[in-house]
């Protein structure tokens, strides 16, 4: 299944540069996402924008797949991306900002999606998993749980625009508590990489 790596905001409140070259754990974030979903199976192609032009020459100098969307929100860009591509089955939708991703993680979310029967899959992380809330206008509660988006989704491109029949999946995933928007959160996560967490 392919996956679209979003890499195209500014990412404003880290104040470090284009946030999926911030260093994490010895490389840029963006690169342990992609390694992740690279070790599940998945091809991946980084969605980019103009307001992250180095991130997208990091992609041509790595022989990453890249895809220029117009930098007009999240969801345009995705749609974008997966109408130009002419994606008609089910793909991954991924942030570019939770480095502690894993193949685990992934094949998890594959194996519930495909077990739904339904067209889409969102996942979702407790709340108390998570140690600075990112967005809190996003926490839902999922399963009685107040949970917030974990970043990590299954869309079908044939319907993109549409509204899809979605399995809503909570994660008691630690490792999805810990996206980076702060440099408290940078430091944070860089402590877990230091100790080589499994």
């Amino acid at each position: 299944m392919l996956a679209l790596i979003m890499a195209g905001g500014e990412g404003s409140r880290l104040n470090l540069g284009e946030k999926p070259l911030v260093q994490v754990g010895g490389q840029p974030m963006i690169a342990h996402v992609i390694d992740a979903f690279r070790s599940f199976g998945s091809d991946v192609v980084v969605v980019a924008s103009r307001k992250t032009p180095m991130t997208q020459n990091w992609c041509r100098v790595t022989g990453t797949d890249l895809f220029c969307a117009g930098g007009r929100g999240y969801i345009e860009d995705m749609v974008s991306a997966v109408s130009d591509l002419h994606e008609t089955g089910p793909l991954f939708i991924s942030v570019s900002d939770i480095p502690c991703l894993n193949p685990q993680i992934i094949a998890l979310v594959d194996a519930e999606y495909r077990k739904s029967g339904k067209d889409a899959c969102s996942t979702w992380v407790p709340l108390s998993l998570i140690r600075s809330p990112r967005d809190t206008d996003y926490i839902e509660k999922v399963n009685g749980v107040p949970a917030c988006p974990a970043g990590v989704n299954i869309l079908r491109g044939g319907l993109i625009g549409q509204p899809q029949e979605e399995l809503r999946l909570l994660l008691q995933e630690p490792r999805l508590g810990h996206n980076v928007n702060t440099r408290s959160d940078l430091a944070y996560v860089n402590s877990f990489f230091r100790k080589k967490v499994p």
